[in-house]
């Protein structure tokens, strides 16, 4: 239901490759993330050491409501993705994503 903006900012972020994928790497490339979406599949210990470096960095970070499995599919990917990064959304987007999925 609240896929709609999120689904198309992904599907961009794909298309223009303006995105990191995975733990390590959404966690390496933190500075210049914009949005970090977190799959509920993703170990709990990893995905608050995600959101701690978030925080500090001041990126908003997005609790996906699905499995990697669904956020690889969203990404239109046959593999599970349980974390990734969007380097190129405009703030506006970020907000209306963020007030979609009801997080802060």
């Amino acid at each position: 239901k609240m896929k709609t903006l999120l689904e198309k900012t992904i599907k961009d972020a794909m298309k223009d490759r303006k995105r990191t994928m995975g733990a390590k790497q959404v966690l390496g490339s933190m500075k210049n993330s914009k949005l970090i979406v977190i799959s509920q599949s993703i170990p709990r210990t990893i995905a608050e050491k995600i959101q701690e470096s978030a925080k500090k960095q001041n990126v908003p970070t997005l609790n996906f409501e699905g499995s990697s499995v669904a956020l690889g599919r969203l990404a239109g990917l046959q593999f599970r993705v349980s974390t990734m990064s969007l380097t190129s959304v405009s703030d506006a987007n970020i907000k209306s994503i963020l007030k979609e999925s009801g997080s802060k």
